[in-house]
């Protein structure tokens, strides 16, 4: 086999690889979804849906506010119009939007239009950001939990809007072993999140509110 029939035969192997990569590529992207929601708190929507069979991440950050790349201080201050957001990135073909959002509704306290548990003001409110099938699909789980509940649900079903992950030690903050100082004193963020979380009430009052349909309140 000549020189020229070589390199032929190389540049056809590099390009069929090139292509097997990019088709394995398009096929993992297409195997991903995203579902972008506030329901008060970041960390704990975090902790919540990761736990869920086929989300493969969730990232805590924000959405809905007109400010590009704000910050946490920013956010919580206020005026910016942002929420505290997480977005979920899930597998369709091990678990449907329709099942998200009708565990995100039974996740939080969707009566509740000044916050969410301890936490007041507007970066804690609760909605849900989408567009398309999946507008439709979040508006018939807000009707379904509204006839469940049997009690007006104020959570908004906003547009698509753009998301700005949070600071990296925002991420996975429930399950950190960084030591930080809270008003419960030093403790591992694990234990501060923990701490934090049975303190503002979360589960007691989403159990209240949803008894054995809540998913995640323990």
């Amino acid at each position: 086999m000549g020189f020229a029939t070589n390199m032929r035969m190389i540049a056809l192997s590099a390009a069929i690889g090139l292509g097997l990569a990019a088709q394995a590529t398009t096929a993992k992207a297409a195997g991903t979804e995203t579902l972008l929601v506030a329901g008060g708190c970041f960390w704990c929507v975090e902790a919540d849906f990761e736990s869920v069979k086929g989300v493969k991440e969730v990232v805590s950050g924000f959405a809905g506010g007109s400010v590009k790349n704000p910050t946490y201080k920013q956010v919580v201050a206020g005026g910016t119009g942002h929420y505290e957001a997480a977005q979920i990135q899930y597998d369709p073909a091990v678990v449907s939007a329709d099942q998200l959002l009708s565990m995100f509704f039974r996740s939080v306290d969707p009566t509740d239009a000044g916050g969410q548990f301890c936490d007041r003001g507007d970066s804690y409110r609760t909605a849900v950001f989408a567009s398309g099938a999946q507008k439709a699909a979040a508006q018939k789980a807000k009707a379904d939990a509204q006839a469940a509940l049997g009690q007006t649900i104020v959570t908004p079903i906003l547009d698509a809007a753009q998301f700005y992950p949070a600071d990296a030690y925002h991420q996975d903050y429930y399950k950190g072993n960084k030591l930080v100082l809270t008003r419960f004193g030093p403790k591992k963020q694990a234990s501060a999140y923990n701490a934090y979380r049975d303190a503002c009430g979360r589960d007691q009052r989403v159990k209240q509110l949803w008894g054995t349909d809540a998913p995640f309140a323990s």
